[in-house]
C-alpha cells in the first residue's frame, strides 16, 4: 500500500471518528489497552529485537533506554491508554458564545483536528500515546517511527489495531507509515491529505520536517533544559530538585541539561552539589568557576551550554546573580523548561516573566513537565512554539475550533 492510499483511508476514518460519542471512544481505548496488555510476549520479543541491534550498532545508552521496553513500562502504556478514557472529551466543548445586537447567536466549538501524521524517533511508546491521544480527540493518526524501532512499532500498531477491530471503529484510524526516507517526504507534502504534522525526536528531524513541510507543522522542541540555584535557596532543596531533574530519567526532553548557581553561595553551595553529582555518576562539564571547586569537572567549551546531553553529563556555570542567570538562559535555551530555586518571592517573579519557555518552574524539577503529571494523561510531545499549542500536548492541544452561527433569517444590512 503506498503513503497515498494510507493517507486516502485515514481520511475516510477521520471523518468517522469525528462525530463518534465519548462512551464509543472510551470503549476503544479501553479494547486498546486491553489488546496490549495481551499481547505483551510478543510485544516485548519484538522490542529485544530492536535493542540488541541498537547495541550492536554501537547506539548510546540514552538512545538505548528511550527504545527499550519492560514489562512495567509495557503496562504503563496500557495504563495510559485506559486514563485517556477517564479524561473528559474536548470535542464539542464551547470555548466561547455570545449573541449579536441582531439575534444572532456565534460559538466557538472544539473540533478534531483531522488527520495527524506524527513523525517520531526511537520510542515505541509514543506509539501507544499518540494513537490514543488522537482517537479521543477525533483525529486518525498516521505514525511514522524509526527503523530502530520497527519490530516494536509493528508490534505495538497490531495490538492497537486489534483492539479498534474488537470495538468495531475502523482500524484504519491508526495506521504505521513503513517505507524508505521518500515516505518521510510524502508525508510532508501531502497537503490536503494530512492536517498537520507533529516531529518528535532531536534537533535534525525537528528542523527537517519544519524546513521542507509543506504541511503545516506543530513544532515540539529539545530540552536544554536549565537550572538556576538563586542566593537565597535552600541548599537541601536545590540539591535534591538537581538530583531528580537530571538523574531521575536522564534520556527524556525535560532532564536537566545545564545548572547555574549565584556566586555568592557557590562556595557552599558547589562542594555539596558536584559530589552529589558524582555520586549518581555525573559528569559535570564546568567553566574555570566551577572546576575551581572539584579536580572532576572536566572544562565545557562554550558550545558545551547549547547542547542537549540526555545523557548523565551536566552544563555548569556561576552566575553574578539574577539578571546574569537569565540572560545565559536567553542565550541558550531551546525554550522548553527552566527552573529556579529560590526563597525570594521577588526573584521567582521577576524569573517567570522574563524567561521564555514553554515551562517556568520555581523550586519544582523539570521533570514535572509532562502531560501525564499534567493530569493530561499521555501527551503527543512538549511544544517549544508559540502558535496552536505550547507545553505538554493532551488532548485539547489535539483539537481546533469552528465557529456555528444560528440565526432567524437574519441578513446583514
Amino acid at each position: 500500500m503506498t503513503f497515498v492510499d494510507q493517507a486516502v483511508r485515514a481520511r475516510t476514518a477521520a471523518r468517522a471518528l469525528a462525530v463518534l460519542t465519548r462512551a464509543r471512544k472510551d470503549a476503544a481505548l479501553h479494547a486498546m489497552a486491553d489488546a496490549l496488555a495481551a499481547a505483551s510476549d510478543p510485544v516485548l520479543a519484538a522490542n529485544a529485537l530492536d535493542v540488541d541491534a541498537a547495541r550492536a550498532a554501537g547506539t548510546s545508552a540514552a538512545l538505548v533506554d528511550r527504545l527499550t521496553l519492560t514489562p512495567s513500562r509495557l503496562d504503563a502504556m496500557a495504563a495510559g491508554l485506559r486514563a485517556l478514557a477517564a479524561l473528559p472529551d474536548p470535542v464539542g466543548d464551547v470555548v466561547r458564545g455570545w449573541t449579536n445586537p441582531n439575534g444572532v447567536r456565534v460559538r466557538q466549538v472544539r473540533v478534531p483536528l483531522g488527520v495527524v501524521g506524527i513523525i517520531y524517533e526511537a520510542r515505541p511508546n509514543v506509539t501507544a500515546d499518540a494513537a490514543g491521544i488522537c482517537l479521543k480527540a477525533g483525529n486518525a493518526a498516521l505514525l511514522r517511527g524509526s527503523s530502530s524501532t520497527i519490530n516494536s512499532n509493528r508490534a505495538v500498531m497490531a495490538a492497537l489495531r486489534a483492539g479498534l477491530a474488537a470495538a468495531g471503529l475502523p482500524e484504519d484510524a491508526v495506521q504505521l507509515v513503513e517505507g524508505d526516507r521518500g515516505v518521510t517526504g510524502e508525508m510532508m507534502a501531502a497537503r490536503g491529505l494530512v492536517d498537520v504534522l507533529i516531529p518528535r525526536g532531536g534537533a535534525g528531524l525537528i528542523n527537517a520536517v519544519v524546513d521542507g513541510s509543506k504541511v503545516p507543522v506543530i513544532e515540539t522542541g529539545t530540552g536544554n533544559c536549565h537550572l538556576f540555584v538563586d542566593a537565597s535557596a535552600d541548599e537541601d532543596m536545590a540539591i535534591a530538585i538537581m538530583l531528580n531533574a537530571k538523574v531521575q530519567r536522564p534520556s527524556v526532553c525535560n532532564a536537566l541539561e545545564t545548572l547555574l548557581v549565584h556566586a555568592d553561595i557557590a562556595g557552599s553551595f558547589l562542594p555539596r552539589a558536584l559530589a552529589a553529582l558524582a555520586a549518581a555518576g555525573v559528569t559535570v562539564h564546568g567553566t574555570p568557576a566551577v572546576a575551581a571547586y572539584s579536580a572532576d569537572v572536566v572544562p565545557a567549551g562554550p558550545d558545551e551550554f547549547d547542547d542537549e546531553y540526555l545523557s548523565l553529563d551536566l552544563a555548569c556555570d556561576v552566575v553574578d546573580g539574577l539578571d546574569a542567570a537569565i540572560a545565559h538562559i536567553r542565550a541558550h535555551t531551546t525554550g522548553h523548561s527552566e527552573t529556579i530555586v529560590t526563597s525570594d518571592r521577588r526573584s521567582a517573579e521577576v524569573f517567570t516573566a522574563e524567561v521564555d519557555a514553554a515551562a517556568v518552574l520555581v523550586n519544582a524539577s523539570s521533570r514535572f513537565v509532562d502531560g501525564g503529571e499534567f493530569g493530561f494523561g499521555a501527551e503527543i510531545g512538549i511544544s517549544t512554539q508559540k502558535l496552536h499549542a505550547r507545553g505538554p500536548m493532551g488532548l485539547v492541544e489535539m483539537t481546533s475550533t469552528k465557529y456555528v452561527v444560528d440565526g432567524d433569517g437574519q441578513v446583514r444590512a
